[in-house]
């Protein structure tokens, strides 16, 4: 074309150029080189929006409560009252923090007992106290003698009497009364009181046929067997070495008898008796 031709004319500087675009290869640039614009979200869609019509909403609501209290008339006041009266009770329960615990649950409750029968139960008798047993005879000896024994030994062992005078005490009841307690013919008073015999040996009594006369006590503390072992028991201990004397010589200084060897033979039965009870 030549140079001066009208189409052939340079364009001015600052004339914009107009370009051509293809629909076709605009959609292949889109595709293949921008990503695709987002959807526009509607005035419903956003945050705002969605205010914007719960508010609409309830302005409407609250329209037709009104208009509907102004049409129906004193039945939706009362109505209105009612909810009014519920919502402030419930507003001062709500201010109120004090608050009564409930009643604990009642706790399962075990199966009531059997009734019992009618028939009473038979009540047992009270069972009676028992008597210790007296001790078995031994030696010769019957249950009077042996019973006599046993309160000598038993007041030695509670004066803290070593075995020995145990049975120095014994062997002189043996002579002396037989393990009897004996009244006196001479005193007439000392059957007054429990006594298993009498002798005439002038005012002896007792066990040991001690004399109220020589001071060893009154013809009813005498005639206890106990008190009679318990003052012969105080005599020994007065003693001076008894406890290496033979029976006899121990028991003849004690009692002071017309027959000091009369003791020796009674030795060995007082013995078994007091291994029995001790």
């Amino acid at each position: 074309m030549h140079p001066d031709h009208p189409d052939h004319q340079p364009l001015p500087a600052n004339r914009p150029v107009r370009r051509t675009i293809d629909p076709a290869s605009a959609e292949r640039r889109v595709g293949r080189h921008r990503a695709p614009e987002p959807p526009r979200r509607g005035p419903a869609r956003s945050v705002p929006g969605r205010i914007a019509v719960a508010t609409g909403v309830t302005c409407c609501l609250g329209l037709i409560g009104v208009a509907a209290v102004g049409e129906t008339g004193p039945a939706h006041l009362e109505v209105r009252e009612a909810v009014a009266d519920r919502a402030a009770a419930d507003l001062r329960a709500s201010r109120d923090f004090t608050r009564v615990a409930p009643p604990p649950a009642a706790a399962a409750l075990p199966p009531p007992a059997p009734t019992p029968s009618a028939t009473p139960a038979t009540k047992k008798p009270p069972r009676k106290p028992v008597r210790p047993q007296r001790p078995r005879p031994v030696a010769g000896l019957d249950q009077r003698q042996m019973d006599n024994a046993k309160a000598i030994v038993d007041v030695g062992r509670e004066m803290k009497m070593p075995r020995r005078a145990l049975v120095v005490a014994v062997a002189t009841a043996m002579q002396e009364s037989n393990l009897y307690n004996l009244a006196s013919d001479v005193l007439p008073e000392s059957f007054d009181h429990p006594h298993q015999g009498s002798g005439s040996d002038h005012d002896s009594v007792g066990l040991f046929q001690q004399r109220p006369s020589s001071g060893w006590g009154t013809v009813a503390q005498l005639m206890r067997p106990a008190y009679a072992a318990r003052a012969f028991y105080a005599a020994l201990r007065e003693v001076q070495g008894w406890e290496d004397m033979s029976v006899t010589a121990a028991a003849q200084a004690v009692q002071v008898s017309a027959y000091p060897d009369a003791y020796a033979r009674h030795e060995k039965r007082a013995t078994t008796v007091v291994a029995a009870l001790v």
